[in-house]
């Protein structure tokens, strides 16, 4: 990614009847706007762009672009630019390579506030040129040109928003101008649906954002290899919202019983007096190991836990899970998650290993740690995620918020997500959710990926974390969940893309200590996990 007072000079890539053409479309017009963004991939990389769906990829066309190569993708989007971002004008060089189907499009979306959420200027195959406004699966027209849509031909399309109105141009020449209140801020983005095509010189300006600047220019210095520590830091006490409504002591004050099998744990933890279970093993089991209330967990070891199946909470209450090391949970065991929350009040999730395997091939489909149905009052510290699709979701569906409103309260501090695809977490509902000093790294598949993601009205507090290798560090919205609203400060990107914020959180109600990200992540990698605390 460039600024465009970077480019060889205006877009001199695209040749000068290119340059003329911007010329006669009124871009002199604003000469006096700002220049947010522009990048024509002369860089050989596409830093700055989070990508949702499809294969995204620099190539040469004549010069270095940006090409998506699957037309089997239902929706591909690669994402850059502010949410804030209000008046502007974005333009990109579009050429359409291949449609699976009919009516099939290529496209440049404006105002983007979120994966499903937009004015787009769509070229489709039904040789029409479309602007159209993008809500969910509900697509409204706002004005339309016939045009000759030919693959293997580059078009240059163009959006301006300025307050209400909306206009899209192909070639110089408006085919649309419209008013319309749906979305007044928003970033940019790249389209196509069930079709293939590549785009390049890229150029935003306007009066109404703040101009990006490249993640790693921006972002705090600090070396992506900073060795950890010789020496752990201690065990943490309890911090967050497991501290609330009363606090979560789990099974302090009864029993300690010690179980070596996967049937002496179910028994250990049934019913709901106050019992520490010590696991002293890794057992593998296929049935999934339900937990009643006022219950300590606790692994022996660094080893011991389980493998194939996992810990359910539900209708639960005041219950620790420390030190397990829970592996390789298969889809249809129970929820099919290695620690699942289902109505459950006041839990910490502490110091815990919860992973499947990737390269396997087997479908370890749902959750490493799923917090649902009206669960709260969680806190969730010194864990490792890692090697898995989907690793942690809060409020389970878009049509729960009868239950999930005013709950699904949960902390996430120290944790350390390693090549978790998806969800780190994802939240619904959720106000706040605060998500703070944890260490994300390689959380990026090759075909979709994102790290955090807030929806459906959410609140997401973002601080202090540091991310490395991360592409698209932050979502607001995800698939066809509306937004919800995310606050990031004081975090650290390394080698990874722009968050996107919106709106506004509700505050945080417990005191907690924030470290620096630049020493998140020597601290959490040293501390967090299995065989750092006593079992």
């Amino acid at each position: 990614m460039r600024l465009r007072h970077h480019h060889r000079g205006a877009l001199a890539a695209a040749g000068a009847g290119l340059t003329a053409l911007l010329l006669a479309v009124g871009m002199t017009g604003n000469a006096a706007a700002a220049t947010l963004f522009g990048d024509t991939f002369d860089d050989g990389n596409a830093d700055g762009w989070s990508k949702s769906g499809g294969d995204w990829s620099v190539v040469t066309d004549g010069s270095p672009a940006y090409r998506q190569g699957n037309n089997a993708s239902e929706l591909a989007r690669a994402f850059a630019g502010q949410t804030g971002w209000t008046d502007y004008q974005v333009q990109a060089r579009v050429k359409p390579l291949s449609f699976n189907g009919a009516n099939r499009l290529v496209g440049l979306a404006s105002r983007s506030t979120s994966s499903t959420k937009m004015y787009r200027l769509a070229l489709t195959n039904a040789n029409r040129a479309e602007l159209q406004m993008v809500n969910g699966s509900q697509v409204s027209v706002l004005g339309s040109a016939a045009l000759t849509v030919a693959t293997g031909t580059w078009y240059t399309l163009r959006i301006e928003a300025s307050g209400s109105t909306i206009r899209g141009f192909v070639d110089g020449a408006q085919i649309a101008a419209r008013t319309d209140t749906a979305y007044a801020a928003g970033r940019i983005a790249l389209v196509t649906a069930y079709a293939s095509a590549v785009f390049d010189d890229v150029a935003v300006d306007g009066a109404g954002g703040t101009p990006t600047t490249p993640p790693t220019s921006s972002s705090p210095t600090a070396s992506p290899t900073t060795p950890p520590p010789t020496n752990p830091p201690p065990a943490t006490g309890l911090v967050g919202w497991a501290t609330q409504n009363g606090g979560t002591t789990g099974g302090a004050g009864g029993g300690t019983v010690t179980v070596s099998d996967p049937a002496a744990l179910a028994d250990a933890v049934e019913g709901d007096a106050a019992t520490t279970v010590r696991v002293n093993g890794n057992f593998t089991c296929s049935t999934e190991i339900r937990v009643g209330s006022n219950k300590t967990v606790i692994g022996v070891g660094a080893g011991s836990g389980l493998t194939g199946c996992g810990l359910n909470l539900r209708g639960a209450r005041n219950i620790v899970v420390r030190n397990l090391k829970i592996a390789k949970v298969r889809a249809g065991v129970g929820n099919g998650d290695a620690i699942h929350l289902d109505n459950s009040t006041n839990v910490w999730i502490d110091h815990n290993d919860l992973s499947s395997d990737t390269t396997s091939g087997t479908d370890y489909y749902d959750g490493l740690l799923d917090v649902t149905h009206g669960s709260n009052f969680v806190t969730v510290s010194w864990n490792r995620l890692h090697d898995h699709v989907k690793c942690s979701l809060v409020g389970h569906s878009d049509s729960n918020s009868g239950e999930d409103t005013g709950r699904l309260k949960v902390t996430y501090h120290h944790n350390v997500f390693s090549n978790c695809f998806q969800r780190n977490p994802r939240v619904r509902f959720g106000n706040p959710v605060h998500v703070f000093n944890n260490y994300y790294v390689n959380t990026a598949n090759p075909s979709y990926s994102y790290g955090i993601a807030t929806t459906c009205g959410a609140g997401v507090l973002v601080e202090g974390n540091s991310f490395e290798n991360m592409t698209d560090p932050t979502h607001v919205g995800e698939g066809s969940s509306p937004a919800g609203n995310l606050v990031e400060r004081n975090n650290l990107y390394v080698t990874s893309g722009a968050p996107q914020t919106a709106g506004s959180v509700a505050p945080i109600p417990y005191a907690y200590t924030l470290d620096a990200a630049s020493t998140v992540k020597a601290t959490v990698t040293a501390g967090a996990g299995t065989g750092k605390i006593s079992g």
